[in-house]
């Protein structure tokens, strides 16, 4: 297959067979086994019409020659050597940005006190989530109507408008009301999200209003976001494409809020997924917030520099894993030798630079009860790194639990410094982790991506760093991210069925500073103060008009970039 075109967990899916890949949820996502098809995400040039019609391929199109393709796999080796082709990836799948709260709070006095001359009126608040419950007040105006323009059902394949909302509104029960509009938010992540950015505080009284109180909503319920199942990049991409399409429709700005994240990439803004969010940050006026993930104590990242020898690391298995990866991202430049060591003391040595082992080949080995095949990668036409994924597939239900080692031996240096990542905290037994977690550089995927505006999260009530929060900078860059905090600890805020509960995570941060960027937006664009402002210049205006969070020094720093926005008067 042409390697060179695709992302490695791709290229390394599709060489496996059917029976070993679908045993591992990392490589399976975008792959439906019912009909032999993949979902990919793709960068062309050219007809892809055209050749969708040739090669029997479904594409959907998005902004600057970006698609959401699904091919038969038998396909795909051809469809790469096209020429209108650049590259493509496999989707992988996004997860809540959110921990359990615990202690008894309330949306901060100051954000209710801040912007009573700022409301968000004329500025729409996109909601990039797990649905929303369209009936509760705080989404709804005095006289009962909605607030919600359109409502777009991944899952269920229906895009529903303000007038249909209202007619289930006005229906006399739940069931006719869901007779009319069935979309619902069972995990309560994004109501509770639309409550932060949005929300107007009816079922409080107004005590618990969110920040944009008078914005109008568009909602994008993503595809598969129920119970255990988690929507994926693809998803994300058409959701984007579809909120920058309606609001320039509309002529109106738009700030949209991701609070979703993943681990895998280099984190250094190259993946497609990165590079579609910046190229959509510069389509009509609009801002794109993302939370930067909860893996800051999480022990899934950790890095080390060979310059002065080898170096182990050492990484547990939690009792009863079923799926997982591991990425190492090294300088091509760089050889090393590696060595993975199971717990039972098997071996499986990868030598560079001996013939051994060449970029893009697959690696194939049985370690105590488990088989782990590996792909050597080579660097990509968007990125200089080099990346080595491990995929551990059970043997007998489980991934062989206990302490792993990876042993890096340089062999020739130039850098000497790698990165190794595993999945996010989500995703694994609480086990699962590097011993030695390194809490730098674990920013989630897309909050890397240089275009989007990247919150991470601070405790208001102590005015302290929330340890959990996930941490920059971008890798390679000095680039200042997260750009800034917000309130992510012990919020409350609206939820399912016409109340409230407690939140706590950078989802809840982010939402803070969605409803920020639409008053900025407001004020500039709505009411002529700016017409230009919005993207990066919103960016710049959060950062001067936020302020220090104490305790830190020096600016800017990995855990809160430039500034905390603190939400006050």
């Amino acid at each position: 297959m042409e390697s060179g075109k695709a992302d490695n967990s791709l290229n390394l899916a599709i060489s496996l067979p059917e029976a070993e890949r679908v045993s591992s949820a990392a490589l399976s996502t975008g792959y439906d086994a019912a009909t032999n098809r993949w979902e990919l995400i793709v960068k062309y040039n050219g007809d892809l019409e055209k050749l969708a019609e040739q090669l029997g391929f479904e594409a959907v199109l998005l902004i600057n020659y970006y698609a959401i393709i699904t091919i038969a796999q038998e396909k795909i080796e051809e469809f790469l050597l096209q020429p209108e082709i650049e590259f493509a990836e496999k989707p992988n799948r996004l997860y809540f940005e959110l921990e359990d709260a615990t202690a008894a709070s309330c949306l901060p006095v100051n954000v209710r006190e801040a912007n009573q001359l700022l409301t968000g009126k004329g500025v729409l608040i996109g909601i990039v989530d797990s649905g929303i419950d369209y009936a509760h007040p705080d989404f709804r105006n005095t006289d009962g109507t909605t607030r919600i323009e359109l409502y777009w059902d991944q899952s269920a394949g229906r895009i529903y408008t303000r007038d249909e909302i209202n007619r289930a509104l006005r229906a006399g029960s739940v069931p006719e009301r869901l007779s009319i509009v069935p979309a619902t938010d069972i995990s309560g992540h994004g109501t509770a999200v639309a409550g932060i950015a949005a929300g107007n505080g009816r079922a409080s009284d107004g005590r618990y209003r969110g920040v944009a109180y008078e914005s109008d909503l568009m909602v994008v319920k993503l595809g598969n976001s129920v119970g255990n199942s988690f929507p994926r990049t693809t998803n994300l991409m058409t959701a984007m494409d579809f909120l920058v399409r309606e609001a320039a429709a509309r002529r109106m700005p738009i700030a949209i809020n991701l609070s979703f994240g993943n681990n895998y990439g280099a984190h250094d803004g190259t993946s497609l997924l990165e590079q579609y969010l910046n190229e959509v940050s510069n389509f009509g006026r609009n801002c794109i917030i993302a939370g930067t993930g909860n893996e800051g104590a999480a022990r899934g990242h950790t890095a080390g520099n060979l310059s002065e020898g080898a170096r182990m690391e050492e990484f547990l298995v939690g009792v009863g894993e079923r799926s997982l990866t591991l990425q190492l991202w090294k300088n091509f430049a760089d050889e090393f030798q590696i060595e993975l060591v199971a717990p039972n003391g098997d071996r499986e040595l990868i030598q560079e630079g001996s013939g051994s082992v060449r970029p893009g080949q697959v690696r194939e080995a049985v370690l105590d009860t488990t088989k782990v095949a590996i792909y050597y990668g080579e660097p990509k036409p968007y990125s200089v790194n080099q990346e080595i994924y491990f995929a551990f597939l059970p043997m007998a239900g489980t991934i062989t639990g206990g302490s792993w080692r990876l042993i890096l031996t340089p062999i020739r240096i130039v850098s000497g410094e790698y990165r190794l990542w595993l999945p996010g905290s989500e995703a694994v037994a609480r086990e699962t982790g590097f011993l030695r977690g390194t809490p730098e550089t674990t920013l989630t995927i897309p909050s890397t991506a240089a275009g989007v505006i990247s919150v991470g999260a601070y405790d208001s009530g102590t005015g302290s760093y929330a340890y959990f929060s996930g941490r920059g900078f971008a890798v390679g860059t000095r680039r200042e991210k997260p750009d800034l905090v917000a309130p992510g600890v012990d919020i409350l805020t609206a939820a399912p069925g016409g109340g409230y509960s407690l939140k706590t995570g950078t989802s809840m941060a982010a939402p803070f500073v969605t409803g920020a960027a639409a008053l900025l937006m407001q004020w500039g664009i709505v009411e002529g103060k700016d017409a230009y402002l919005y993207g990066e210049k919103v960016k710049a205006f959060l950062r001067r008009g936020a302020g220090r969070l104490s305790g830190f020094y020096e600016y800017p720093n990995p855990q809160i970039g430039d500034y905390a926005i603190i939400v006050s008067s």
